[in-house]
């Protein structure tokens, strides 16, 4: 078990836990109201710092009902928090772009993280083929 410490920006969310008996995510909330207007771009403050231990990373994403619920996208996709974000006022935030007006009240969660390992040294070696089967070059379906 990996211990993280965490500092809390405000006394008004819950406590950061797992997403009760369905995956290893961690749910994360707004720590403040938010409104924004159809386009508007806001750094919607989550709340937390942390110290990660070193080799570690946090990669944040939205909740699947994000976007149905609160009209937003996070607009890097996937964020990265690596341990050197650590410092007292390293307040983790989701980029966020409103595709509509909407309002996020304090303690709503907009989004959810994990703790990964850093991805280990690699060396590509180049190679004229490979030997894996030929799928069609697009995707899973292999079409375009």
């Amino acid at each position: 078990m990996v211990t993280i410490r965490i500092k809390y920006f405000s006394d008004k969310i819950e406590p950061l836990t797992y997403i009760g008996g369905k995956s290893d995510w961690i749910d994360l909330r707004a720590s403040e109201d938010v409104s924004m207007k159809k386009g508007d771009f806001c750094l919607i403050p989550l709340g937390v710092a942390m110290e990660l231990p070193k080799g570690y990373e946090a990669h944040i994403v939205p909740r699947s009902s994000t976007y149905k619920n609160f009209g937003i996208i996070q607009v890097n996709h996937m964020g990265i928090v690596d341990e050197s974000y650590c410092g007292d006022n390293d307040q983790w935030h989701m980029p966020a772009l409103a595709l509509r007006d909407t309002t996020i009240h304090r303690g709503d969660r907009i989004c959810q993280f994990r703790i990964m390992e850093h991805q280990p040294a690699i060396v590509f070696e180049e190679t004229d083929t490979l030997t894996g089967p030929d799928r069609g070059g697009f995707g899973s379906t292999g079409k375009s």
